[in-house]
This record gives C-alpha cells, sequence and structure tokens, in this order.
C-alpha cells in the first residue's frame, strides 16, 4: 500500500471525527451586528499543526482558494471551471496542456503572477514530504512560452492530473514567499494571511489588489472550538453567525422554525464505506458479500445513525461526480434473499469480524450493521479499534477484519480505493484497473462512459457496500449568503460569502 493511499483513508476517517468543520461568525457582535460588520469568524474544531500543507497531511481548507489559488478549481456542482488559468487548450493526443493565464494578477508580497511562478510551482510538487506529490509524477516537463503562456507536457494521457490540479498539488507559489510556509502563506487569493495566535486563532484579511472579485469581507478569523456544543451555544448566544458542516444532525432541531437562521443542506464527497475483505475471510466469498448487501436496510441505517440526512448511494460515486448514476437499486434490501445467499455461502457457522475506529458515528453505525446482520442469522463480532494507531494498523497494514466502516472523502478516489489489490479493500480486479486506465487517457465523453463501466462492475462485485453519503449540514444567520453548499473539494470556499 502506497503512502499515498494510507493518507486518503486517514484523511477520509478523521473527518467523521472532526465533522464541525466550521462553526462561522461575524464579529464580536455575532448574530445581532448589523450590515457594517465585516469581520466573519469561522469556527474549525482543531487547529493545524503548521500552514505547510506541502509537508505533511495537514489539511488545506481553510487556505485553499481562499489565500492560495490555483490555475483550475472545482465549483459547486463539481465541474472544473478556471482560476488563474483563463482558459486552457489539450493537445490531440491528450499529453500536452497549454494553460493561458490571467495578466494582472499578484500575490500578497507584490510579486506578479506570471507562467515562470507557475513552472515553478508544478516542479517544486516533486520535492514536497506530503504523499499527494505522486499525483504530479505523470508531469514530464513545464514550459513557461512567456509570462502568460505555460506548457505541461506528460509522459500519458490523464484526465485525473488535471482534476487533481483543483487540490493542493495545484497551489500556485512565488519563488520569494516559500521560505517559511509553516507560519506565513503568500497567495494570490481574494484573502492574505493576517496573523496566528496560535491556540486561538488565524486571522486572514481582504485583499484590496485581488485580480479577481473583491472579497465580501474585510477579514475572516479562523477560530478552534474544542467541541460542537460550545458551537452551537455560540451561534445560539449571538456570538457567532454561523456553523459550518455540523457534527450531530440532531443539533439542528434548536434551530429550526426560527427565523433568525437558515439551514442549508447540501452535498459532499464523503461515502461511509462498509468495506469489504476481499481476498481472506468469509467476506472473500461473493455469495456473503451479496447476502450482506441485501441483508442492510439502509434507510433504517441513515435514520439511526445520523437522524435521516444521509443520502443512500449505491455505489463510490456522490452525484456531483460526472459518471455518477443511481445504482441503489442493485442491491434493494431484501431479507428473504440475505438469508438464502448466507445459506447458500457455505459460511454461515463463520463469524464476521466487523471493525470501526472509535469515532462516535462509526461506533453507533457498527452497532446498528451488527443488529440487523444478527437479526437475519449471521454471526458479527464487533471490535472497537482506538484510532487512529490500531486501527491503522489492524485494518490497513494488516487487513485484520471482514467488515470494516471508513468514511472516504478524497474527490473521485473510486479507483484509488478499489484498483490496488494491496489496498485495505484488496480487491483489485484487472477489469476494473483496465477501465479506470481507459477512463484516465480518454476523452471527457470516454472518462465518463468508462468510469461507468468500473463503478457497475463494482457494484456486480459487490466488492463493498456503500453505506450513506455525507450531507453537508450548515446553520447560518438569515443574512449571510454565499455559505458553500456543497463540501466537493478540499477548500472551505469562502470566497463567495458575504452579507446581504
Amino acid at each position: 500500500m502506497s503512502s499515498y493511499s494510507k493518507k486518503i483513508a486517514l484523511i477520509a476517517v478523521t473527518l467523521v471525527a472532526t465533522l464541525v468543520v466550521g462553526a462561522c461568525g461575524g464579529g464580536s457582535s455575532g448574530a445581532n451586528s448589523s450590515s457594517s460588520d465585516t469581520t466573519l469568524t469561522v469556527g474549525l474544531p482543531s487547529e493545524p499543526s503548521t500552514l505547510d500543507f506541502t509537508s505533511n497531511g495537514d489539511s488545506p481548507l481553510p487556505l485553499l482558494y481562499n489565500v492560495y489559488e490555483t490555475l483550475v478549481k472545482v465549483n459547486q456542482d463539481g465541474a472544473l471551471i478556471p482560476s488563474l488559468a483563463k482558459s486552457w487548450d489539450i493537445s490531440p493526443d491528450r499529453k500536452t496542456y497549454t494553460f493561458h493565464l490571467v495578466d494582472n494578477a499578484t500575490f500578497s508580497n507584490g510579486d506578479p503572477f506570471t507562467a515562470q511562478d507557475a513552472k515553478f510551482s508544478i516542479e517544486r510538487v516533486k520535492t514536497w514530504t506530503d504523499s499527494s506529490k505522486d499525483a504530479m509524477d505523470v508531469v514530464q516537463s513545464v514550459t513557461a512560452n512567456d509570462d502568460h503562456t505555460l506548457v505541461v507536457n506528460l509522459s500519458r494521457p490523464s484526465n485525473d492530473w488535471l482534476f487533481r490540479m483543483t487540490t493542493r498539488i495545484g497551489v500556485m507559489f512565488t519563488p520569494n514567499g516559500v521560505g517559511d510556509l509553516a507560519n506565513n502563506a503568500i497567495g494570490t487569493g481574494p484573502y492574505k494571511f493576517g496573523s496566528w495566535k496560535r491556540g486561538d486563532s488565524i486571522t486572514l484579511t481582504r485583499n484590496d489588489n485581488y485580480w479577481g472579485n473583491k472579497a465580501g469581507f474585510t477579514s475572516i478569523v479562523l477560530k478552534f472550538f474544542k467541541d460542537a456544543t460550545s458551537a452551537n451555544n455560540a451561534l445560539l448566544s449571538g456570538t457567532i453567525n454561523a456553523i459550518g458542516l455540523i457534527q450531530s444532525p440532531d443539533a439542528l432541531d434548536q434551530f429550526k422554525n426560527n427565523p433568525k437562521y437558515q439551514i442549508v443542506q447540501g452535498t459532499s464527497n464523503l461515502e461511509v464505506l462498509l468495506a469489504m475483505n476481499n481476498s481472506q475471510g468469509p467476506m472473500a466469498n461473493k455469495d456473503m458479500r451479496e447476502a450482506v448487501k441485501y441483508g442492510i436496510n439502509h434507510r433504517a441505517l441513515i435514520d439511526t445513525c445520523y437522524a435521516g440526512y444521509g443520502t443512500q448511494i449505491g455505489s463510490m460515486v456522490p452525484p456531483t461526480d460526472p459518471w455518477y448514476e443511481d445504482l441503489t437499486g442493485r442491491y434493494p434490501y431484501d431479507p428473504a434473499k440475505a438469508k438464502q445467499l448466507l445459506a447458500a455461502s457455505g459460511e454461515a457457522d463463520q463469524t464476521i469480524q466487523l471493525t470501526v475506529p472509535t469515532l462516535p458515528a462509526y461506533q453507533q453505525c457498527g452497532q446498528v450493521v451488527q443488529s440487523q446482520l444478527q437479526q437475519l442469522g449471521f454471526k458479527v463480532n464487533l471490535t472497537q479499534l482506538e484510532f487512529p494507531a490500531v486501527w491503522f494498523q489492524k485494518v490497513f497494514t494488516d487487513g485484520q477484519y471482514d467488515l470494516n466502516i471508513t468514511g472516504h472523502i478524497q474527490p473521485r478516489d473510486i479507483c484509488s480505493v478499489f484498483e490496488d489489490k494491496s489496498y485495505y479493500t484488496h480487491y483489485g480486479n484487472p477489469a476494473f484497473k483496465a477501465l479506470c486506465d481507459k477512463a484516465d487517457a480518454g476523452t471527457a465523453d470516454e472518462q465518463v462512459a468508462y468510469m461507468k463501466q468500473a463503478s457497475e462492475l463494482l457494484v456486480d462485485d459487490a466488492a463493498a457496500d456503500w453505506l450513506w453519503l455525507m450531507p453537508n449540514l450548515m446553520v447560518a444567520d438569515n443574512d449571510i449568503k454565499g455559505l458553500p453548499k456543497n463540501s466537493v473539494t478540499e477548500s472551505f470556499d469562502l470566497t463567495g460569502v458575504s452579507r446581504s
């Protein structure tokens, strides 16, 4: 298993532990503030150890798009749109990308943004110690034809490379701004890094020289909350103006039917996956995998585990991906069929080892899955593994599980999770990998067609069960607009937020 794969899994599962990724507010006067209040205070669950996301797995969430920009970015619908590159061309062999850059962008230290900076940034990724750098391996050469034209040659066609350029590896730096990335961030975005009061908050200030649309607030304070209850109370007391990414949907009840607040509900990339060990134990038997899938009442599971707010999905593809298909009908809840398959498998006497990390959402969900399967005659032993050390070792390194509940937040991760047999799902069907490779190398239409085939093959093989897709839930004062309804990138994009 590569370090990049480990990083994907670790980021994914820790997100549920930190689902209160934003409690947002505006100024000291909070919910009762006037329209002249130009500070937005965003509460985060944990403080980053460093601002340098090039050296470890710390999330770039507060900085990406807000302070640092990329050549292309992802919009709320999951589509790629221009950013520092106003347009781009792809050669007929799909190995050469020519980016036409905006001509009026500057870094917050005053340096102009040019194609030379883009070349520097792309080439520098290969020196990163963060494992996400692997996505840049496909780059063969980078050339700045002039100040505003950048040419990138790939060793092979790769649609995925362009998409990954919307993530942390696509961030544009100035050579004069990388000397102290751990403590200072110099980007081209609508906000500038202001200060860091360790243990309390990070402040971003409006970049008045920004090349694009002016930011909606003069400052954003990223304030760190230790628990979700504190954030809820802060909103109710008028200290803050919004809570982003609600940790528990039950918390929404206290804000419903109150004209002071708006509840924003969108979608995310976070698939709650019931992983199945495809290479050993009872789940290596396809009849057993299918029996489990037919035996889970997904609607009841969502109602119990997440107050009914999750979305049923039948594959590893969220609705914001271009190749999404509703495959929930492939394995409807069918207790009789589950019992029939269990008996036919010859594994009915085997005890299934169901593991979950010691994170509240997964612990409760594990109990529901165990109960539903036991009622149908499955023998299920539920084990809660200390997170992250024990869980990571037992599940990801040693593969000591039959079923495991895991969250995956990495965008467009279906291939990375299932194409490598050494990865913790131990699937690795060569036909599946071949479809992923064809999709990566093909035209836009071919990519969609091949990815649909790959998703359908994965479902037909009963390689896993997708319990639900996490929603993106926020509560805000009713005069805050532009909050990112959908969470489909590594960024908590505040570039369009303002007060009406």
